[in-house]
């Protein structure tokens, strides 16, 4: 299993064809305490790029990117009861959604663990 990052400060990790995304350590950091998130059902498709949930925290909302084309499969469902968690484990158990790949060219458009990790030190 491979894990990528956008410049948006998405992950993405891919097994199997589907894909689980979620926000980064920086991103939760960033935010302060999430206070709520608002996923897309199942059977939701999205190009790369378009927003795909929303997350709000007591500081700022801000806005997910699907960072590639596909079908949303399965929302994390707990984050609507329990959205700190993306504050507790936010690259962990606190995935977003998980999504059919449409196209998996665009994961080479995406950063590896050490670029992103360069990418950050450098905002």
């Amino acid at each position: 299993m491979t894990t990528y990052y956008s410049k948006d400060h998405e992950w993405i990790s891919v097994e199997g064809g589907v894909a689980t995304v979620g926000i980064t350590s920086y991103a939760q950091e960033q935010l302060g305490d999430v206070v709520y998130v608002d996923l897309p059902e199942a059977g939701a498709e999205f190009a790369q790029g378009d927003e795909a949930a929303v997350v709000e925290s007591v500081k700022a909302a801000s806005e997910i990117y699907a960072p590639i084309d596909g079908e949303v499969v399965e929302a994390n469902d707990v984050l609507a009861d329990e959205p700190g968690k993306v504050n507790e484990d936010p690259e962990g158990a606190a995935w977003f959604i998980k999504m059919k790949v449409a196209n998996a060219d665009q994961l080479t458009e995406l950063l590896d663990q050490a670029a992103y990790k360069a990418y950050v030190e450098a905002l």
